[in-house]
């Protein structure tokens, strides 16, 4: 997949773990876990938001583009 989630070099940035991050955005473990493993087919937009809100970054900092041709 030509997208990559950069959601667990973000998370040690912030010093923050997955399940206090889980927490705050209101998603459960498991979807964070499928999320920062990149196997999630979709992202919400408010999901992206609250991530976003809560480790203070820009959607450009968690998702990357690789031309993979």
């Amino acid at each position: 997949m030509p997208i990559i989630i950069n959601l667990d070099v973000m998370l040690a940035k912030r010093k923050m773990k997955s399940n206090e991050l889980a927490k705050l955005i209101g998603i459960t473990e498991q979807n964070l876990s499928i999320l920062k493993t990149g196997k999630a087919k979709a992202v919400r937009i408010s999901t992206l938001d609250a991530i976003c809100k809560h480790l203070e970054c820009q959607p450009g900092d968690i998702l990357e583009y690789t031309d993979t041709d």
